[in-house]
């Protein structure tokens, strides 16, 4: 699965941005989804995953209510929905996906990332 991860840019706090992650190569339904995020200096943290059909949906606590991850398997696309932006949000966004509906299971396939900054 190739995935390209785009939408990412500047935005003040408060704001909203909404990122796409398009797949390509494999049957996209076949596979859970993730966003991840990493900040300069930090390690890589999860985001947000939805399952292949999109039923069940899994969010960091840090964006909980503020961040909505969605999926249009027709589209092979899948979607992230940032509002309320705070400056500690800034980071590259990337999405992966995943074969194994195991929880525990490392992500298979990894997109490049998208900037997102936010301004105080």
């Amino acid at each position: 699965v190739q995935l390209q991860a785009s939408g990412g840019g500047l935005v003040q706090a408060g704001g909203s941005l909404r990122l796409s992650c398009a797949a390509s190569g494999r049957t996209f339904s076949d596979y859970d989804m993730g966003w991840f995020r990493q900040a300069p200096g930090k390690e890589r943290e999860f985001v947000a995953a939805i399952s292949r059909s999109g039923g069940s949906i899994y969010y960091a606590d840090s964006v909980k209510g503020r961040f909505i991850i969605s999926r249009d398997n027709a589209k092979s696309t899948m979607y992230l929905q940032m509002n309320s932006l705070k400056p500690e949000d800034t980071a590259v966004y990337s999405c992966a996906a995943r074969f194994s509906k195991s929880l525990s299971s490392s992500y298979d396939y990894w997109g490049q990332g998208t900037q997102v900054t936010v301004s105080s």
